[in-house]
């Protein structure tokens, strides 16, 4: 089990009224795993934008969906919620966010406080076939011991989050190593193995 996994004895507890927006307990979005599931992408914990619309990446300006879209050959960025999540789910990547609440004012991880870690243990039931577990940006990419050690092959990103200002073409020239993975797992029966860990990347 992932460190402060929570359990009904320590679950969040409402926000009092009153309080101001960095006290506020918020929670994030439930996984999205299937048995088939290769690949599991952990973000750190949703923006205000995706937790509003209760949407991974809903933010219109992040680059996850033009990103993966690029990888699957898949027009993403237009298609509904719904087949974006079938899309992946049809090509084995697997979403998450490392952290299960936290307090945070505004959308920025560096405003991140008190945070939990999601259950390992749970994506290991949900996701047997999981290989490769990658890291959206540097503050995800915290937890990339902890994976590494439990046996899954690693990849740290650069962050597909607005705020990270590098060209899409240099995001998109590492995130392709996702796509290679799935690739050389289609291939070969026994899947794929990434020479390395990448290095994690500056987020902002």
């Amino acid at each position: 089990m992932a460190e402060r996994a929570l359990s009904a004895g320590n679950a969040a507890r409402p926000a009092r009224a009153g309080l101001s927006d960095a006290g506020q307990r918020k929670r994030g979005l439930p996984p999205v795993l299937g048995r088939d599931t290769r690949v599991l992408i952990l973000g750190s914990f949703p923006g205000e934008a995706s937790l509003a619309a209760g949407q991974y990446y809903a933010h219109p300006r992040n680059h996850f969906w033009p990103l993966i879209g690029a990888l699957t050959a898949t027009p993403l960025a237009t298609m509904p919620y719904r087949e974006r999540l079938a899309a992946l789910r049809a090509h084995g990547i697997g979403l998450w966010d490392v952290y299960v609440a936290c307090s945070r004012r505004g959308s920025l991880d560096g405003a991140i406080r008190d945070a939990e870690r999601g259950e390992m243990s749970r994506v290991r039931r949900a996701a047997p076939a999981l290989r490769l577990v990658c890291f959206n940006g540097q503050t995800a990419a915290r937890a990339l011991p902890s994976w590494r050690s439990a046996g899954y092959t690693t990849l740290a990103l650069p962050s597909s989050s607005p705020a990270y200002t590098r060209p899409f073409s240099e995001k998109l020239a590492r995130w392709r190593e996702i796509g290679d993975f799935l690739e050389s797992a289609r291939s070969s029966p026994r899947g794929s193995q990434l020479a390395r860990p990448a290095p994690a990347l500056p987020d902002v």
